[in-house]
């Protein structure tokens, strides 16, 4: 006798997931340090501080998208190849925490543009969030 409830009777929303197509070898992980497909290196993630010079008539090297809106916060969507930026270590995908103590995890896109474009020195804090800029690539529009 089958006890399974039917799929209209149950009491939870059903999720049909896609099929794992290509899984990766399993691998032991004492292997997993030295193998070149694990990253253990975790402060790559842990916020940072960037700070950022900007004589007047200049462009800060960077572009961001998101805010408020996004529910995500701002994010580094282009740094300029050899710009300031880029050698100061920011990177596509950091969120920016804080820039000049002010909170950026919950401001709208045009007061973090004004902010960051009357800036003569950004000290900005950032964390490099690639799933939660992916997230939030897929919600904004700038």
């Amino acid at each position: 006798m089958d006890n399974r409830i039917a799929y209209d009777d149950y009491p939870y929303p059903v999720v049909f997931l896609p099929v794992y197509e290509n899984p990766p070898a399993w691998i032991s992980p004492h292997e997993r340090i030295y193998h070149p497909d694990y990253n253990n290196e975790l402060t790559q993630f842990l916020p940072r501080t960037i700070t950022l010079k900007k004589p007047p008539g200049t462009q800060l090297g960077f572009n961001i998208r998101g805010g408020k809106a996004s529910q995500l916060g701002i994010f580094i969507s282009k740094v300029i190849p050899d710009s300031d930026a880029h050698r100061a270590g920011l990177q596509e995908g950091d969120q920016v925490l804080s820039v000049n103590e002010v909170d950026f995890q919950d401001i709208e896109h045009t007061k973090a543009v004004e902010i960051l474009k009357t800036a003569r020195e950004i000290v900005m804090r950032v964390r490099f969030f690639p799933y939660n800029y992916q997230r939030q690539k897929e919600r904004t529009v700038h």
